[in-house]
């Protein structure tokens, strides 16, 4: 009998490419997605496609009582929940002094309480199993923040310290079950050109961008490997052990450089979408407008695989240059 997997923001970007991988696999797959017209057309998709089966729920993450009840069905329909994706998010690309209470409440309860909503549904039916594994998505931004970005960077930071706390926890409790993180670089997504913005000129990622097939196989790699946690991208990596070596320094670089990296020069539409409190009808798949500018692969996820060599081969070349720099004074 295959795998049950379920993904949350299942319906586009990232948790659509999620699922394909999965489903590529040969897991059954579970989409929880707000948008039901959406999410039944990947379901037909995936279904074509890999000849899986594969239930769509319409799902807000944000509303916890709705989590656990898409939770119940999966296992009712799909059967036990084997692993349990956290990608859902949300983001408004403008200043503090822009928003509005309501909307930080609502970005929060998306991208924050919507892991924990999801963790927490997954978590007390693994309990009982004592198996099961937990992806929660992270990003590079949930170590250094950017301007522009304060609701979302504040709910990735929150979901790096739930994922700490709580993997704690698993191993006081000696439970058999596998929680990871993976930290995202820049994705093209359609969250670019739905998310609200008030800056007046279109959004778009730091560069350089991956597509999400790239997280995708990241997310499936972490979910299947015992790996605490996976950094997708080189920029990924640069960014978190930069900010821990000159973060002041970093602070005043992203005043200019993160305004710039994130807008185009292409006005932006005053009718633009806003997917914050409501999902933005359309058929929008894993993919956004960036495809040009976009790589599909990445050494990271390699590094990843291949740790143990890796570092086998790193650890060599750091021996031979310190031979060949003291060794070789000591000769002459």
């Amino acid at each position: 009998m295959a795998k049950v997997v379920v993904v949350t923001g299942a319906g586009a970007g990232v948790g659509r490419a999620t699922v394909e991988e999965f489903a590529r696999r040969g897991y059954d797959v579970a989409l929880l997605s707000r948008d039901e017209a959406r999410v039944a057309r990947a379901v037909a998709d995936l279904q074509r496609m890999y000849r899986v089966r594969a239930l769509g729920i319409p799902t807000d993450v944000a509303d916890a009582e709705a989590v656990e009840t898409a939770a119940s069905l999966v296992e009712r329909k799909l059967g036990p929940i084997d692993v349990w994706v956290n990608v859902a998010m949300a983001t408004v690309f403008a200043p503090v002094s822009k928003l509005t209470a309501k909307e930080f409440e609502r970005g929060t309860r998306v991208t924050y309480l919507g892991q924990v909503h999801g963790t927490m549904a997954a978590l007390s039916r693994m309990r009982t199993r004592n198996r099961g594994t937990i992806v929660n998505v992270g990003s590079a931004l949930g170590y250094r923040s950017v301007p522009l970005q304060s609701i979302y960077c504040g709910a990735k930071f929150a979901v790096r310290g739930f994922t700490d706390a709580l993997r704690s926890e698993i191993i006081h409790d000696r439970l058999d079950i596998h929680l990871t993180m993976v930290d995202l670089p820049a994705v093209n997504t359609p969250q670019f050109d739905w998310a609200l913005n008030k800056m007046g000129k279109k959004a778009q990622p730091i560069a350089p961008i991956y597509e999400p097939e790239v997280a995708a196989r990241a997310i499936f790699f972490a979910a299947t490997h015992r790996r605490r946690e996976v950094w997708v991208g080189f920029p990924t990596v640069k960014t978190i052990l930069a900010n821990r070596i000159a973060p002041a320094m970093i602070d005043r670089y992203l005043a200019t450089a993160g305004y710039k990296g994130q807008l185009t020069d292409e006005p932006l539409e005053p009718d633009s979408p806003d997917n914050l409190f409501k999902p933005v009808p359309g058929d929008y798949g894993a993919h956004g407008r960036f495809d040009r500018r976009s790589r599909g692969s990445d050494w990271e996820i390699f590094t990843s695989r291949h740790r143990n060599a890796f570092w086998a081969m790193m650890g060599a070349a750091v021996l031979g240059g310190a031979y060949l720099l003291f060794g070789g004074k000591r000769t002459k």
